[in-house]
């Protein structure tokens, strides 16, 4: 058997063991060590796991993760993402639908303090949807805005998705951060035209607010908001300043969500316990499958698979826009039944010398497939935000509702991403803007 023959069934087998539900990570590492046995034999094979394992902890680029984890952890059990979305209401409750935008905006803000859209749904999901359902919200509305507002969470930086493409591509996060805003802002615009289009058409989803806003309540409402800006303000103010680096940033992000909790009078024994157990768990998680992806990345380089995508690519002479469309179809389809770490970490072995050999921007790539994967947190059957939201809402709107939900908000995904893939600067202008 030869050994592309041998690399393209590695392939095969990882998929069909993902599909079954084998652990992502297990999958990933036995298909590739099992390949890495059978090309170079059992001291070969030993050799670069314990190589791929200790080079991939040793990158300092990772340490962001778990620092930006612990801050979003710290501010979700603090409770500073009331004073947010509390300031979002008051501005925009009497819009048409004001409370769902008051969600997608609050979810925005949200995203600046944590890397993950599950954790936006659900702080929002606990916040904003007993206050819709409590205005009249038809449950559709409440719970598909929200689902989908959560998605926002891994574009706007600090995204964990973000980080891990920049460390597995060899491109600098800050530029991917400074991408991924653009991307970000113009998905949270997208969905309030959603909510604006859709409550015009039909008034009976959300009952306009006749709520009189008292003249001191936005500057009490501004008051509430302190500690969220300021994090904001510490972390990225520093960033993007050229104070400290992105991995600089997620450790003094985390120490800095300490200190405001305390100076808020909400940090507690509780709390801290909560955000570290938390913090631990989904590094681990997060760490041993991309250890996972990448000792199939040195199976694929081995067996010559990732060379010879490259050069089939390169025989075609693919435009930047026609593999960014297949994809989309690609991504969209692992969306059905993948979540995005594992669909992220599964393909970019694969993808990485393709996207390469295009010779187009890999921040513009990065962001495209990051906005993909978010996407597919609410396509059916998976639709991991979905669940995220049935569970804080339980038995008061089913499954199938919130799913009915964010058809509407699914459509504008598209459209927003038939604008990236047509105009690139959406992407690349900030960025350029400050690498210029």
């Amino acid at each position: 058997m030869s050994d592309l023959l041998i690399g393209f069934a590695g392939i095969g087998l990882a998929v069909f063991l993902i599909l079954a539900r084998i652990p992502i990570a297990v999958a990933l590492t036995s298909v590739s060590f099992v390949g890495l046995f059978i090309l170079i034999g059992e001291r070969g094979a030993f050799g670069v796991l314990s190589a791929v394992v200790y080079d991939f902890i040793a990158k300092w680029t990772l340490s962001s993760i778990p620092m930006f984890l612990l801050m979003g952890f710290v501010c979700f059990h603090a409770g500073l993402t009331r004073g947010l979305f509390n300031l979002c209401r008051v501005l925009f409750v009497r819009l048409p639908g004001g409370l769902a935008i008051t969600a997608v905006v609050g979810s925005a803000g949200f995203a600046t303090v944590t890397g993950s859209s599950v954790a936006c749904a659900a702080a929002m999901g606990r916040i904003a949807v007993p206050e819709m359902l409590r205005a009249g919200y038809k449950p559709e509305l409440a719970t598909g805005s929200i689902a989908a507002a959560g998605t926002v969470g891994a574009l706007i930086p600090p995204s964990i998705l973000l980080i891990i493409f920049g460390t597995f591509t060899q491109t600098p996060v800050s530029l991917l951060f400074l991408g991924g805003i653009g991307a970000g802002l113009l998905t949270a615009l997208s969905y309030i035209v959603v909510i604006l289009i859709r409550v015009k058409l039909n008034p009976s989803l959300a009952p306009r607010s006749m709520e009189k806003i008292q003249s001191g309540a936005r500057t009490q409402a501004f008051k509430e908001v302190w500690p969220t800006l300021l994090l904001i303000c510490i972390v990225f103010g520093g960033l993007f300043s050229g104070v400290f680096t992105a991995t600089e940033a997620g450790a003094v992000g985390a120490l800095a969500s300490f200190g405001v909790a305390a100076l808020n009078r909400t940090l507690s024994w509780r709390v801290a316990w909560n955000a570290i157990r938390e913090t631990t768990y989904t590094t681990a998680t997060i760490f041993v499958i991309t250890i996972g992806a990448n000792l199939l990345t040195r199976f694929l380089s081995i067996s010559d698979v990732a060379g010879v995508l490259s050069e089939f690519v390169i025989s075609f002479g693919a435009e930047p826009w026609i593999l960014a469309i297949g994809l989309t179809v690609l991504f969209v389809l692992l969306g059905l039944i993948l979540e995005p770490m594992g669909a992220l970490l599964l393909t970019l072995p694969v993808i990485l010398p393709v996207m390469v050999a295009s010779d187009a921007s890999m921040i513009w790539y990065g962001v495209l497939i990051v906005k993909l994967l978010e996407v597919g947190m609410i396509t059916p059957p998976v639709g991991l935000n979905v669940f995220v939201v049935k569970s804080v809402v339980g038995d008061r709107v089913s499954t199938s509702a919130i799913f009915r939900g964010i058809w509407w908000f699914l459509i504008i995904d598209f459209v927003v991403v038939g604008l990236m893939i047509a105009f690139p600067g959406l992407v690349l202008a900030i960025p350029n803007l400050v690498g210029s």
